[in-house]
């Protein structure tokens, strides 16, 4: 006769699927490489520096455009 094997209930399965998923977390996390303080400031500053330059960029195109279209709506009416 063949043996029956018992059903863990929903508790048990949830607890250790809880428990394989912080020891994986664990892992993945021992796995991370941080990088070097000079590097995030040299990081730092080279997004600073863009989102400035793109900033200008846009606030320049924003005033040309506007004065263009000041110029055709004098121009129209």
């Amino acid at each position: 006769m063949a043996e029956k094997v018992k059903k863990e209930n929903g508790f048990v399965r949830f607890t250790k699927k809880v428990g394989k998923f912080i020891r994986d977390c664990k892992g993945e996390i021992k796995k991370i490489v941080w990088p070097a303080p000079k590097a995030v400031f040299k990081n730092t500053g080279v997004v600073l520096v863009v989102a400035i330059a793109l900033g200008l960029l846009i606030f320049l195109l924003d005033t040309v455009f506007m004065n263009l279209l000041g110029l055709v709506m004098n121009v129209a009416g």
